[in-house]
């Protein structure tokens, strides 16, 4: 007695009815998390001691786009377009920049647990930022020169990437990567460099100090347009040139012999990634501190609502990272008014609930 297999047709029209599911899920994301982007910016930019209405701000941007001088005068003028928008779009970019680095680095050790805050590529990177602040300084003192704020990117990225590198290194063997070295390297390489941070902070003086604090807790409130403009030329192009690599990350999570067998590039996608993740990073680090838990927050929650298609997650990553950091941001502004809340801790409460109920989940402790 034989089976009766499905007919050709019935099963066709299935595949496609799903695949074009997928689509308008997709395009519904998409477009959902880029308008909730802008609306939270507007809102974003209005929040503080004085309080601008969403209204008058989306007319304060118009008018400057369009060269409407009539409608550019007053205080709320000034406090949009020198304080609140510079920090808002830095906010958009730091964001972006820590959540699609988290998915990259999840992809590239298939495990969701991976995040470069968690495995000590931010502590690497914040140490080389903390190291060109302090003995750059210290090098440029009794000259006329200062030193420039675009040393920092490049600096931090020096620091990301030997931290990417080495644990890399120290975590893969044969072609594969060990998650339990990787997360135990990670936290050995956050130590070190957090031990050698406190040593420069030790050296340092009141003033420099003051800016490794700033590096420690993580804050938006230096944000400004001069920092917006070193930092935006490094993170703007990595965040096109990410969603490249989806293929190659699809593949890998098959393993890598398997996307090897596929054509995929492995060693070109694997070295690509880590200087995109060190890129980004670094440049993130450098305008805004140590700010934690982006990176394994979004794209999580982002791959329980589309699946693990990179080609989706690295662009929806990209969107979720801005929105909760400037969300955070709002909550630090506002949650001790008239003072400011670092808004590394607004992360970090939110992120370590989140990391510790993912690992309970992955124990099978709690199946929610």
């Amino acid at each position: 007695m034989t089976l009766a297999s499905p007919p050709v047709p019935a099963l066709s029209a299935g595949l496609a009815s799903l695949v074009a599911g997928r689509r308008r899920l997709a395009v519904f994301a998409v477009v959902g998390l880029a308008l909730g982007c802008v609306l939270l910016a507007l809102v974003a930019v209005g929040q503080g001691a004085i309080a601008i209405a969403p209204g008058r701000v989306a007319e304060i941007l118009w008018a400057r786009l369009t060269g409407d001088t009539a409608l550019l005068d007053g205080r709320d003028v000034l406090v949009v377009m020198n304080i609140r928008l510079p920090r808002v779009l830095l906010g958009l970019l730091v964001g972006a920049g820590l959540a699609v680095s988290g998915a990259l680095m999840q992809g590239l050790f298939r495990n969701p647990l991976a995040d470069p805050g968690l495995v000590g590529v931010s502590a690497g990177a914040g140490l080389a930022a903390a190291a060109t602040i302090v003995l750059g300084d210290r090098f440029l003192t009794g000259t006329l020169m200062k030193l420039p704020f675009a040393v920092l990117p490049f600096g931090a990225f020096c620091g990301g990437l030997i931290s990417t590198l080495a644990l890399y290194l120290i975590a893969t063997r044969q072609g594969r990567t060990s998650v339990a070295t990787m997360l135990l390297a990670g936290v050995a390489l956050g130590a070190l460099a957090g031990a050698l941070t406190g040593l420069l902070a030790f050296i340092s003086d009141d003033r420099q100090l003051r800016d490794l604090t700033f590096w420690s807790m993580g804050s938006l409130g230096g944000a400004s347009w001069t920092k917006l403009s070193a930092i935006a030329p490094i993170i703007v192009p990595l965040l096109f040139a990410m969603p490249l690599l989806a293929r190659g990350l699809n593949g890998l999570m098959l393993g890598e012999a398997e996307a090897y067998h596929l054509g995929i590039p492995v060693q070109r996608i694997k070295a690509l990634a880590i200087v995109l993740v060190a890129l980004a990073v670094g440049a993130s680090v450098a305008a805004a501190g140590l700010i934690g838990f982006v990176g394994i927050v979004v794209p999580h929650l982002i791959r329980l609502a589309v699946g693990p298609d990179h080609r989706l997650l690295l662009p929806l990553s990209a969107l979720g990272g801005a929105i909760l950091l400037v969300a955070a941001d709002i909550v630090a502004r506002l949650i001790v008014a008239p003072a400011e809340l670092p808004i590394g801790i607004v992360t970090a409460a939110i992120g370590a609930p989140f990391f510790l109920w993912l690992l309970l989940r992955r124990q099978g402790l709690i199946d929610v």
